[in-house]
């Protein structure tokens, strides 16, 4: 996937690791039955870390959601350490809350902190006990591996369906001190705002307040992964967190300005490649969907339109079929959340192999049906939506909709 180059950021290795003075591992503990899939992972700083998090909207929250959400809380938004698990969420069991903690108990021991200082999370199959055995036995293991190279092995151990690993980072300049910034993702399905986060770690050097921090993350979470949608279903487990420890030495954020925007941007890059990664690996996905709605009243209406289209079973199935039926993204823009004049809107489909208007004034137009099937045959197809009734814009991520999401969905205990 190509990275989108800014002016002042570049794109460094690293991925949860880029940032000074952290580090990472990932193994397998028996979780998953596959001996060389890692199903463990851990992230830990050097120093004390002002943190913040997001979490899923649903109702259903699973037990590790709900024991962050105490530590952070107990902690003023400090933390020095993630263990995740995947194969098992760890919801709706009437022991989960307790096994949680125990595992945010265990890896302060192996580091030497307070567990309250753990930031706990899981994912896998919802509904079944987490066996705590195999984590008691292996996390002396996993914390005696912590290193910054080892970042591979942590992005590992999050994977379910997922069929590649998800890393970014990028370096920037704050008051001329280099500050780092990355993160790794997982998700594949079971993915749709809001929020649609999946299970996300963000890490970084520099100096930011909690509060500013939280801010930050809310905001770009709100342009990033609350616009990502796979199959419509929101995760019980979904969190993305973020820790800074300040080890780049630029004087610490605490308002809203030029340093606050400058870090922003660097967190939005990052979010927002993660988003789409998460889209183009999506659970039985042939091509990667964005789109972009341009010409709205206000972000709300921008991003709501996007949303709708890419959230449309329809028209995730059209691209499927590189059938380029604007009936179907001009449905869906219709029974989004806004108040849109439709004879007004424009749709433009495109890929690397060029573009076709499918759309204007709300009208379908005609088009060489056989140019329109060669754009839409990439694996990244862009829906451009020109609304024409303001200056705001947004986007959104999903992916097609193939025979194989519901095959894979099929069996997905086994």
């Amino acid at each position: 996937m190509k990275f989108q180059q800014e002016t002042g950021y570049e794109y460094v290795e690293g991925g949860v690791c880029a940032a000074d003075g952290f580090c990472a591992n990932g193994c397998h503990c028996g979780l998953d039955p596959r001996p060389d899939k890692n199903d463990l992972g851990i992230i830990y700083s050097e120093k004390l870390c002002n943190a913040a998090a997001v979490y899923t909207t649903n109702k259903v929250k699973g037990a590790p959601i709900l024991v962050t959400k105490k530590n952070l809380d107990a902690t003023d938004g400090k933390a020095r350490a993630v263990i995740v698990n995947s194969k098992n969420a760890n919801t709706c069991n009437a022991d989960g809350e307790e096994k949680a903690w125990r595992m945010c108990v265990l890896t302060a021991q192996e580091l030497k902190i307070t567990p309250e200082e753990v930031i706990v999370a899981s994912t896998g199959v919802i509904g079944q006990a987490l066996p705590i055995e195999p984590i008691a036995e292996h996390i002396g293991r996993l914390a005696a591996g912590l290193a910054p190279e080892n970042h591979g092995e942590a992005a590992a151990a999050i994977m379910t369906t997922d069929t590649v690993k998800k890393e970014v980072a990028v370096s920037f300049r704050l008051n001329g001190k280099i500050c780092r910034l990355g993160g790794m993702a997982k998700g594949s399905g079971m993915i749709h705002p809001n929020m649609a986060t999946t299970l996300n770690f963000v890490t970084t050097d520099a100096a930011i307040s909690a509060k500013m921090l939280d801010r930050a993350l809310h905001d770009i979470v709100k342009v990033t992964y609350n616009c990502l949608s796979i199959d419509g279903d929101t995760s019980t487990n979904d969190m993305v967190c973020i820790l800074a420890n300040g080890k780049a030495g630029n004087p610490e954020i605490t308002a809203e300005d030029e340093s606050y925007e400058v870090f922003k941007k660097a967190l939005y890059l990052v979010l927002m490649h993660l988003t789409k990664m998460l889209a183009a690996d999506g659970e039985g996905a042939s091509k990667m969907l964005e789109c972009t709605c341009t010409g709205a009243p206000d972000l709300d209406t921008a991003i709501a339109a996007a949303k709708s289209v890419i959230g449309s079973s329809l028209v995730k199935s059209a691209m499927f079929g590189a059938d380029a039926n604007c009936g179907r993204i001009l449905c869906a823009l219709g029974y989004s959340d806004t108040d849109l004049d439709m004879s007004k809107v424009d749709v433009e489909l495109a890929s690397e192999k060029g573009s076709v208007l499918v759309c204007r004034d709300g009208n379908g137009l005609a088009f060489s049906e056989e140019e329109a099937a060669a754009v839409l045959a990439e694996e990244e197809i862009e829906i451009r939506i020109q609304l024409n009734q303001g200056n705001v814009s947004a986007k959104a991520w999903g992916c097609d909709l193939t025979y194989d999401y519901v095959k894979i969905n099929a069996d997905y205990r086994s």
